[in-house]
């Protein structure tokens, strides 16, 4: 037996080639990297920066997607009715909304809820003047409240708006939002 060669070789087995060890290490480090990423993340109480608007419910800061707690506003895409019976393009309207209430008073601050199942933060978020971002969104009729993590939180400002009639709310109450596309037969969100 040659006392020179490596543990592997004395017991009988063949090592394994440095560019699989080099993929487990590599895969060993980014799994680290994301545990201590979403630890130090979840820990702070919140994130503060300058919000980018993806769509009528979801911003970004810092790199790190915030999907906004207790609301729920119509994809880009979507269509709704307004008062007329006539086709308006009201997930673009949610963001571009969002996008200007936003802009009024920045930076944009988040406080974390949880993580939902595609992995962004849920968290509530304020503008630099206090004022709550998710509520207005669902005051000024350009999201609904979502019961999944909020349970409700924004029952009353819906109830409000549909009151009034604003954003989502001014079309025809039974048909407002569009149904979502792949989903045949199904009722509208809103």
């Amino acid at each position: 037996m040659n006392r020179t060669g490596s543990a592997a070789e004395i017991c009988g087995k063949k090592a394994p080639s440095r560019s699989l060890l080099a993929l487990a290490i590599r895969r060993v480090r980014a799994a680290l990297a994301w545990f201590l990423l979403s630890q130090s993340a979840a820990a702070s109480e919140a994130l503060i920066g300058y919000a980018f608007v993806i769509d009528g419910d979801t911003i970004e800061i810092a790199g790190e997607r915030i999907q906004l707690n207790g609301v729920d506003a119509p994809e880009a895409w979507q269509v709704c009715l307004d008062e007329t019976g006539t086709d308006y393009r009201c997930g673009e309207e949610s963001a571009s909304a969002l996008d200007t209430f936003l802009s009024a008073s920045r930076p944009t601050r988040c406080e974390f809820v949880a993580r939902d199942r595609y992995g962004r933060f849920v968290g509530t978020c304020f503008r630099a003047d206090g004022k709550d971002v998710n509520r207005w969104l669902v005051e000024t009729g350009n999201a609904i409240d979502r019961g999944t993590y909020g349970s409700g939180l924004y029952a009353s400002a819906q109830q409000m708006a549909r009151s009034i009639g604003a954003g989502i709310w001014r079309g025809q109450p039974d048909r407002t939002c569009a149904a979502r596309p792949g989903r045949v037969n199904q009722k509208p969100t809103c």
